[in-house]
């Protein structure tokens, strides 16, 4: 068994994937605006997750914008057939890298074509609705035309699956009362556990739970105990931080991304990292802090 099958598995509807997986997001420019600096080593780095066993990549037309996807069609079209691919909308770049709602129902049809065009797909596996109404953080809104709108789509066989992006626990409910929700993509990470009792609840349901910023994002997590935890376990402090998630649920899809192949590497070779009990308890203690 490979390093990555040691995660286990989860069911994206009627897709099952590997726990980990892979966030496409780094691969465009600086802020996610613009190419990469690295035209080649963005597609060797998606060539070498899917050699090692990824079949779960998230991405969005939103990044670059239309940056990624290219790149993904680039890459890996024509696509393994237990390859799945997860995008979103709901926003839109604009042309200072500003992040911009695009939120009506039109504004959402065209971004589901785009993401069909520049990924050279008929159909989509799955859509994430990325909910905009704090752009930092969920908050409370209906999202009925929103949604109603994709479901639309997944009706006319454009999208398989339908999910959400920073939403709440309401915005789940209103929304699996219009459609089928696969998947929720909220921030959460050892030192953001805002969703906590979200994520056992979600998993009661079946529904995958996939954490953006797993790592920190933008600001890497830092923490003396994991420090000390990883040098312990002779594993890299990310490495712990990414088997912590694993071991959090298991409804928990990880999707860590690089631009870099050895940084892939890295973060692949957490599904194989166990924790004990003693040490899941002594890293719960960094969020509760």
């Amino acid at each position: 068994m490979s390093k990555l099958a040691q995660a286990g598995t989860f069911s994206l509807g009627d897709r099952t994937v590997n726990r980990m997986g892979y966030g496409a997001m780094q691969l465009a420019g600086k802020g996610v605006f613009g190419p990469p600096k690295d035209h080649a080593a963005a597609l060797a780095v998606l060539r070498a997750a899917v050699e090692a066993g990824v079949n779960h990549i998230d991405t969005s037309d939103f990044y670059g914008p239309h940056v990624t996807n290219r790149i993904i069609r680039e890459a890996l079209h024509p696509y393994a057939d237990e390859l799945v691919i997860v995008t979103k909308v709901g926003a839109l770049r604009g042309d200072d890298a500003s992040w911009r709602p695009a939120q009506s129902p039109a504004e959402l049809v065209r971004a589901v074509h785009d993401n069909l065009r520049n990924l050279g797909l008929d159909v989509l596996d799955a859509v994430n609705l990325r909910v905009m109404g704090d752009v930092h953080a969920p908050s409370e809104g209906s999202i009925e035309a929103q949604f109603s709108a994709l479901a639309e789509l997944r009706q006319q066989g454009l999208i398989r699956h339908l999910g959400l992006s920073n939403a709440t626990a309401s915005q789940v409910a209103e929304a699996q009362r219009i459609a089928p929700v696969v998947c929720v993509q909220n921030q959460y990470n050892l030192a953001h556990r805002d969703d906590d009792d979200f994520i056992d609840a979600l998993a009661r349901q079946g529904v995958a739970y996939v954490p953006f910023f797993p790592l920190g994002g933008f600001s890497p997590l830092q923490s003396r105990t994991l420090s000390e935890v990883a040098a312990r376990l002779e594993a890299t402090p990310m490495q712990v931080a990414l088997a912590w998630l694993l071991a959090r649920s298991p409804n928990v899809l990880l999707i860590p991304g690089t631009s870099s192949v050895v940084h892939l590497q890295e973060n692949l070779a957490a599904a194989g990292l166990r924790l004990g009990d003693e040490v899941m308890a002594e890293l719960d203690g960094i969020g509760r802090g």
